[in-house]
């Protein structure tokens, strides 16, 4: 008996973790126009599995294809790649005080 087939693997940013053990990743790629011959960005939103929540938005992620996990998830979260900046934390370094300049 042979082992699982080959999975699909995508890259992309996270875009939403309101949901539990669930990510929202988006996954953007270029794909060349038939007629015109000109690169378009493509977009695709991914409903994830997050089973540690460790995800927050803006990290860039791996996720690979998996068995259906709910009505719309089909895709696991496999490493972090990148950890981003969330709108609190640029907040936070906005209130603070730079150097004093004499």
């Amino acid at each position: 008996m042979t082992g699982r087939g080959v999975r699909k693997k995508l890259i992309g940013v996270v875009i939403g973790n309101k949901m539990d053990k669930t990510a929202v990743v988006m996954v953007s790629r270029l794909k060349k126009h038939r007629t015109y011959k000109k690169y378009i960005r493509r977009r695709a939103k991914y409903m994830t599995h997050d089973p540690h929540n460790r995800c927050q938005v803006g990290d860039k992620v791996k996720i690979i294809e998996s068995r259906p996990i709910s009505k719309r998830k089909r895709w696991q979260i496999v490493e972090i790649i990148e950890k981003g900046t969330t709108e609190e934390s640029r907040e936070n370094e906005k209130d603070q005080p730079m150097g004093q300049v004499s």
